[in-house]
């Protein structure tokens, strides 16, 4: 297991790439953790000096918009790894074999789809607030401090360009699983029954590896 996450690793290709796409994914987790962190202290300051000072902080709503996509989505890529992101769990719970592997190998593909089809559209429209002719190189900002919007239109785009790449790599997982027979495939996320889970968590709090 990779940490508290069902998901196998073993010395093939597939599994260095996934091994490899993985710390990029916990930064980008990180970064949405530290957006959220943040947002807090902002939320702290403003509050404090509008009840103490009736002086809230300017613009706080701009930062909050600023740092949504960032919060929002960031971290989307890290869950879709060990299967916390929104599955249907007592449905693929009741399937097995090849018949598990083909419906989470469809599933993937449909989502892939529709993430390249997004990629591609968040970076038009990044691209149409995005231009170095203009001061601090933005075509549109905010209403309250002015702050450029375009950095937030660009984690749109490099946010679901890390969830494709990891798509990728669960698409052939569940390929070859599919194809191969396999029980325990690598790189995908893997259904556990209640006992399995409460097995990882009590080797987590013990600390075992």
């Amino acid at each position: 297991m990779a940490g508290s996450a069902a998901v196998l690793d073993d010395s093939s290709l597939l599994s260095k790439l996934d091994r490899a796409l993985l710390p990029l994914e916990r930064f980008c987790a990180l970064l949405s953790g530290l957006a959220i962190f943040s947002l807090m202290f902002l939320a702290v300051y403003s509050v404090t000096g509008r009840k103490f000072f009736a002086s809230p902080m300017m613009g706080y709503v701009d930062y909050i918009e600023a740092a949504m996509p960032i919060i929002a989505i960031m971290g989307v890529s890290y869950v879709q790894r060990d299967g916390t992101h929104i599955r249907m769990d007592m449905l693929v719970s009741a399937l097995s074999g090849r018949v598990l592997w083909l419906f989470e190998l469809i599933s993937v593909l449909l989502i892939l789809l529709l993430i390249v089809a997004l990629t591609w559209g968040a970076w038009e429209h990044f691209d149409r607030s995005f231009d170095c002719s203009r001061p601090l190189c933005s075509r549109d900002s905010s209403i309250d401090v002015g702050i450029p919007i375009w950095p937030s239109k660009l984690v749109v785009p490099i946010a679901f360009g890390v969830l494709s790449l990891r798509l990728i790599l669960q698409a052939v997982g569940y390929g070859r699983a599919l194809v191969l027979g396999l029980k325990n495939p690598v790189a995908v996320p893997l259904t556990l029954s209640v006992a399995e889970q409460a097995q990882i968590e009590a080797k987590s709090l013990m600390g075992d590896d």
